[in-house]
């Protein structure tokens, strides 16, 4: 019986979830505020009165969330828009988080009263940008694919080196020497990053060679590499969080079958780890608790918005041509959400002194901030002169394997603003071995014919060898980008 409750529980807080986020759609705001509502709601202070204070299962089950969610990340993220922004993500990541971390301590030694340990413990776990909070938001406005791509990697990279750093912070009671703690970082973060490559690549390679007998059986398979990147690195003392990223990265940019049935099972974990995580850090809050940290959180997040992600964007970027404007969107863009409130649970498990404030003050930063910036966004980007850039939308190209033929079928779908509308069958001009053998349109499938002319909305299957498919897919794209006359333009569909 007490199973059959459970269960309702679950099903009706995950469907009150989804309610949330239709609502906080709608409303501009990210959905990790509507979650963490509805876990205060249901909590010890609420009708429900769930009590739940086991700080050592919110730490482990909040570490395997984020996982889920950085593993989604990855796979949902296009490495085409990303590539350029990497280095200077990387940079961001890392010289812009240490420098974050050591601008927000000192004040919060000087004004809030915190020691030294509580201080940058504070400043550590507010440093990460929340890869959940920045995809779910900025993905949503029309930003130049340079800026969104430098915002979702930073956010995807920003986890690892923080959870090291502050790890080492909670479990050991002197100064961190810093050359040892530096060694650390780029020992953990070097074979993280080289571990999520290998298992990613050799992951693409098995999943193109096997055929599965269910097509549901890819995103499993896929998922599941991912976080055994994880694990197996986390065995080698590494940085799984690196791991988990870079292979997931990897696999979901791989030319493998299935490819958007597997991302969208990714979102769908996805959603499923943010409702649980939120919910379960709104359980964990004691409502009781954060109204004495309000002053504290609003001194606190002052600084690391308006003082520390400006500088730690600016000087981790110098080098790079980034636009002023540009950097004052990053600076703006810097989302918290659930990483730092996580990471407020490891000193809380070690019992260290004032872990109990330090939560509390994240907890209401997170909150009150994220109100503050998230809806202010699209402002900041007209303020900032940023726009969308003019490129056309890719298209969706699904691919099952035929493996006794040798061949694969290609599911494409035109999108609206496809230059392949209008453009007939014949002026395609796919090489030879490959074909389009049906046009679903309106509900309705035919065989074309040469001169059929495609329409935006149709849905194609091709078949093609397995020599002439790249050749193929690049043609295909092409022609969506530029029309039948792509290869006037130069463009090869790359």
């Amino acid at each position: 019986m007490q199973l059959d409750i459970w269960l309702l529980l679950g099903a009706t807080l995950v469907l009150s979830a989804i309610v949330a986020v239709r609502l906080s759609h709608r409303a501009g705001l990210p959905t990790l505020l509507a979650y963490m509502g509805l876990g205060l709601f249901i909590g010890e202070s609420g009708p429900l009165h769930i009590v739940f204070d086991d700080v050592a299962l919110a730490e482990t089950l909040g570490l395997a969330a984020l996982v889920l969610i950085l593993a989604e990340g990855g796979l949902t993220t296009n490495w085409r828009q990303v590539r350029p922004a990497v280095p200077a993500a990387l940079s961001v990541a890392t010289i812009g988080t240490l420098l974050s971390i050591v601008i927000v301590a000192l004040p919060a030694i000087w004004l809030i009263g915190l020691d030294w340990r509580a201080a940058f413990l504070l400043s550590a776990a507010l440093a990460p940008t929340d890869a959940a909070a920045v995809f779910s938001v900025l993905r949503r406005l029309p930003l130049p694919s340079r800026v969104a791509g430098l915002l979702e990697a930073e956010s995807g990279f920003n986890d690892a080196p923080v959870v090291i750093i502050v790890i080492a912070l909670a479990t050991t009671g002197t100064v961190p020497n810093p050359l040892e703690l530096s060694a650390m970082l780029v020992y953990e973060l070097a074979v993280g990053a080289l571990m999520g490559l290998a298992i990613g690549w050799l992951g693409a390679q098995a999943l193109r060679r096997v055929a599965l007998p269910a097509s549901g059986l890819y995103p499993i398979a896929v998922l599941s590499m991912s976080i055994g990147a994880y694990g197996a690195t986390s065995l080698m003392h590494a940085s799984g969080f690196a791991a988990v990223y870079v292979s997931a990265l990897v696999l979901g940019n791989a030319r493998l079958p299935h490819r958007p049935a597997t991302r969208g099972f990714a979102e769908g974990v996805g959603w499923l780890a943010q409702i649980g995580l939120f919910v379960m850090l709104g359980l964990l809050a004691s409502p009781a608790d954060l109204p004495a940290q309000i002053v504290p959180a609003l001194i606190i997040g002052s600084i690391l918005l308006f003082v520390a992600r400006p500088l730690s964007v600016l000087v981790s970027t110098l080098g790079f041509r980034i636009p002023w404007g540009e950097r004052m969107f990053m600076s703006w863009a810097g989302l918290r959400g659930a990483v730092p409130i996580v990471l407020a649970t490891i000193p809380m498990v070690e019992q260290l002194p004032g872990s109990d404030r330090s939560f509390a003050i994240i907890f209401n930063i997170v909150v009150v901030f994220t109100l503050l910036q998230a809806p202010t966004l699209p402002l900041a980007a007209r303020l900032c002169g940023l726009e969308r850039d003019d490129e056309t939308r890719e298209l969706d190209v699904e691919a099952a394997p035929l493996e006794e033929l040798h061949a694969d079928l290609l599911e494409v779908r035109i999108p609206d603003d496809s230059q392949m509308n209008g453009v007939e069958i014949f002026e395609l001009r796919l090489p030879a071995g490959a074909s389009v053998t049906l046009i679903v349109r309106n509900g309705s499938s035919f065989v074309p014919e040469p001169t059929t002319p495609l329409q935006s909305g149709d849905t194609l299957l091709v078949v093609t060898t397995e020599e002439v498919r790249d050749t193929a897919e690049r043609r295909l794209r092409a022609v969506s980008r530029r029309g039948k006359l792509a290869g006037w333009f130069g463009e090869t569909g790359t």
